[in-house]
């Protein structure tokens, strides 16, 4: 059901991140608070990112019913890091990244939207209530690490 504690959970980042989207886009241009509210963003998505995708998205991609909309979210959870990345080296209080900062919010947005919409309900209709408590477990665990992970990361091409 859709209902299930990890979808429960998935939701729960998910309006983290629209509250912490939000914040951000409310900063101007050499606000010290841009700095500070990307960072935890990014470390944010970065984290939940990575763990969504070696819970929820792994056990979609061995369903061949789900496999196409796994791929989908992996490639979106992509751009979304190389935004990520190119926002790093962007100067924060031009006028170009809080461009490029509307252009990831927006396309993120739509992102958890399908997901939200779309993808967990299809999986909760294919999955296990087992499966679907094995994969809370995972993600709730999987999530501090990919926090810490994050830490010392950088997303996109800034990977080394």
């Amino acid at each position: 059901m859709a209902d299930a504690r990890i979808f429960e959970d998935l939701k729960a980042d998910h309006n983290r991140h629209r509250d912490m989207l939000k914040a951000l886009g409310e900063t101007q241009a050499g606000d010290g608070d841009r700095a500070t509210l990307f960072e935890e963003l990014r470390k944010e998505l970065q984290a939940h990112a990575a763990a969504e995708e070696e819970s929820l998205y792994a056990t979609m991609l061995a369903c061949p019913e789900l496999r196409d909309e796994a791929r989908h979210s992996v490639s979106e959870h992509k751009e979304i890091d190389d935004f990520l990345g190119e926002l790093i080296e962007i100067d924060m209080a031009s006028s170009d990244w809080i461009e490029k900062f509307k252009e990831m919010r927006h396309r993120y947005l739509h992102h958890i939207d399908e997901e939200e919409e779309e993808m967990f309900p299809e999986a909760a209709e294919t999955l296990s209530d087992e499966a679907e408590e094995r994969l809370a477990d995972i993600f709730e665990k999987r999530k501090p690490k990919e926090l810490a992970n994050a830490e010392k990361e950088l997303p996109g091409d800034a990977r080394e």
